[in-house]
C-alpha cells in the first residue's frame, strides 16, 4: 500500500506531476532483478504524459555497461534517458576547463569522460568515484597530495553507503569527507544531491522544478536533493530504506511507497 505522509494515499489529493525523475539501484530494481511492479507502472505514467528520466549516483559502471544492465532484465532505456553522475563530471569538467584530471575511478569508467586526460601527473581536478575495494591508502593519499598541490577536488556522490547482497557498503561519500577533512577543503558535488545534477537532468524532458519529482530510495540524495531543487521528494520502501533513519531525520517525504510498483496511485 501506498503511504502518503503517514496516511494511505487513496485518501490524498493525487500529486499534479508532469516530470519523473527516478532513481535505479534499489528503486527500479534490486541486486539485478526489477522491483516487482515497476516496469508497469513506468508504463502507466508514460501512458498518462508524464515522462521520466533515470538518474543515478552509480560510479562503478559507465553509462553504456548500465543501459546494456537494464536491457537484460528487461527495461530498454535510450541513452539521452540516463543521466549519471559521471556523465554530469564530464560537463562539470569541461566547462571548467579541467581537462587534466586524476580519475580515481575504475578504468571501465574512462569512457563517460571523453576528451578528459585521465591520469595526468599534475592534474588540475581529483574526480573521486566508487573504487570498491580497489580504494587503497596508497590510492587515496595520492589524491591527497593532488589536492594539496592545487588541485579542485570533485566527487561524483556523496552517498554514505549502498545496499549491496551481503549488507550495507561504504560509498564514495566516505572517501570524500577523508579527503576534505585531511586536505581542509571542500569538494565540488557533481552528482545527487547537488541541484545542478537535478537540473541538468529535468531539462532533458522540459519541464520546471515545481512540476517535478524525484523517486527514490536514498532519503538525503533523492528526497532531500529533490525538495533543494524546488521538485517533490519520494521514497520509496526498497533498496536501502531503513524506517529509523526516517524517523530520526528532518527530511519529510512528499510521499513514502512500499515500492514503484505503487506510483500510479499518487498519479
Amino acid at each position: 500500500m501506498s503511504v502518503v505522509r503517514g496516511r494511505t494515499a487513496k485518501r490524498e489529493p493525487r500529486l499534479d506531476l508532469r516530470a519523473l525523475l527516478i532513481d535505479l539501484e534499489g528503486t527500479v530494481y534490486q541486486n539485478g532483478r526489477l522491483i516487482p511492479g515497476a516496469v508497469d507502472a513506468l508504463a502507466f505514467a508514460v501512458s498518462r504524459g508524464i515522462p521520466h528520466c533515470f538518474v543515478t549516483n552509480t560510479t562503478s559502471r559507465p553509462l553504456s555497461t548500465v543501459a546494456r544492465e537494464l536491457s537484460a532484465m528487461g527495461l530498454e532505456v535510450p541513452h539521452e534517458r540516463l543521466f549519471t553522475a559521471p556523465r554530469a563530471a564530464r560537463e562539470y569538467l569541461w566547462r571548467q576547463s579541467l581537462t587534466r584530471c586524476h580519475l580515481l575511478v575504475r578504468p571501465a569508467l574512462y569512457e563517460d569522460f571523453p576528451g578528459i586526460e585521465p591520469d595526468d601527473p599534475k592534474p588540475l581536478a581529483v574526480v573521486l568515484g566508487d573504487l570498491g575495494e580497489e580504494m587503497t591508502f596508497e590510492r587515496l593519499n595520492r589524491a591527497f597530495r593532488h589536492v594539496l598541490d592545487g588541485a579542485e577536488l570533485v566527487t561524483l556522490a556523496r552517498n554514505r553507503y549502498w545496499r549491496a547482497p551481503e549488507g550495507l557498503v561504504l560509498d564514495v561519500g566516505a572517501f570524500t569527507a577523508a579527503l576534505e577533512y585531511a586536505a581542509g577543503t571542500t569538494a565540488h558535488l557533481v552528482g545527487k544531491p547537488s541541484p545542478e545534477f537535478f537540473e541538468a537532468a529535468l531539462s532533458r524532458l522540459g519541464a520546471a522544478p515545481s512540476q517535478a519529482a524525484v523517486i527514490g530510495d536514498d532519503l538525503e540524495s533523492d528526497v532531500a536533493g529533490g525538495q533543494s531543487a524546488g521538485m517533490r521528494g519520494i521514497l520509496v520502501r526498497t533498496g536501502k530504506f531503513r524506517a529509523e533513519e526516517v524517523a530520526r531525520s528532518g527530511v519529510v517525504p512528499d510521499a513514502i511507497l512500499d515500492s514503484l510498483a505503487d506510483l500510479p496511485a499518487l498519479l
